[in-house]
C-alpha cells in the first residue's frame, strides 16, 4: 500500500502599484520543470505544519511571511501529485511586496511576483488552490480590517479605496464606502493635506493601531456595495 504524503502550499498575495499579485516560483526539478507553482513541498516527519510552509517559503522564495492562514486541505483529486498520494494543506497572506527580497533556491530556480491579471498556467492543482484563496481574501475584507502592514503610515482614504477595490477586483460605491468605513473607528484623520497632480487635495490618514488589532481580533461586519 502507497503512503500517503503530506505538503504544505503558501498563496502569497502581494499588493503594490495600486494592484494585486501573487508570488510564484518555476520549478527546477522533474515534475514539471520549469513550470510555475506555489511556493512549498513535503512535510518533514518532525515539524509542525506552520514550521513546514515558512521553511519551504524561505528555502524558495528567500522571504518569511509574519502571518499565515491555513486556507483548506486539497486532497479530494488523487493523482493532484504525479509522485504519488499527496494532501496538501495550502496557507495564505497578504504582504507588501516592497518590504520583501526574493531569492530563489533549493528546487526553485526563480522566484517573481505576478499581476493577478497575468498569472500564468500553473503546476499541479495550483489553480484551484489560487482560486480558493482569492474566494477566502474577497469574503475577509468583510469580517476583518485590511491595510495596516500594505498602505503607508499616513495616507489619503482613496489608497484604501484602491487596496479594496484591487482585493475585490470591482469597483466600489465610494461614498457608501467611506462612510461605512470610518465608522468603525480604526481610520484617523490627521490635518496633514496631500496633493499630487492636478487632483483635489485630501486630508491624510493613518490607523488606529489599538482600534485595528481589537477589530482584526474580535471581527466585524463590514457590506460593501459596489458601483
Amino acid at each position: 500500500m502507497q503512503a500517503i504524503k503530506v505538503a504544505v502550499d503558501a498563496v502569497v498575495f502581494g499588493y503594490k502599484e495600486k494592484e494585486l499579485y501573487l508570488l510564484l516560483i518555476k520549478r527546477k526539478y522533474a515534475t514539471h520543470q520549469n513550470q510555475w507553482a506555489l511556493p512549498g513541498g513535503f512535510v518533514h516527519t518532525d515539524e509542525a505544519l506552520t514550521d513546514a510552509v515558512q521553511r519551504e517559503l524561505q528555502e524558495e522564495t528567500g522571504i518569511t511571511v509574519n502571518y499565515l492562514e491555513q486556507l483548506y486541505t486539497f486532497g479530494d483529486q488523487l493523482d493532484r501529485d504525479p509522485r504519488g498520494r499527496v494532501i496538501s494543506i495550502a496557507y495564505f497572506g497578504l504582504v507588501n511586496p516592497e518590504k520583501l527580497t526574493l531569492m530563489a533556491a533549493t528546487d526553485a530556480q526563480e522566484a517573481k511576483w505576478f499581476p493577478m491579471s497575468r498569472i500564468p498556467e500553473l503546476a499541479f492543482d495550483h489553480e484551484v488552490i489560487v482560486q480558493k484563496a482569492k474566494e477566502r481574501l474577497h469574503a475577509k475584507v468583510h469580517y476583518q480590517p485590511i491595510g495596516f502592514d500594505l498602505l503607508n503610515k499616513e495616507f489619503p482614504f482613496s489608497d484604501v479605496e484602491q487596496l479594496y477595490q484591487a482585493i475585490l477586483q470591482k469597483k466600489i460605491d465610494r461614498r457608501n464606502f467611506r462612510k461605512k468605513l470610518l465608522s468603525f473607528g480604526f481610520l484617523q484623520e490627521t490635518d496633514k493635506i496631500h496633493s499630487e497632480g492636478s487632483g483635489r487635495p485630501a486630508k491624510l490618514f493613518t490607523f488606529n493601531k489599538d482600534k485595528y488589532q481589537q477589530l482584526e481580533k474580535e471581527g466585524f461586519y463590514f457590506e460593501i456595495k459596489f458601483a
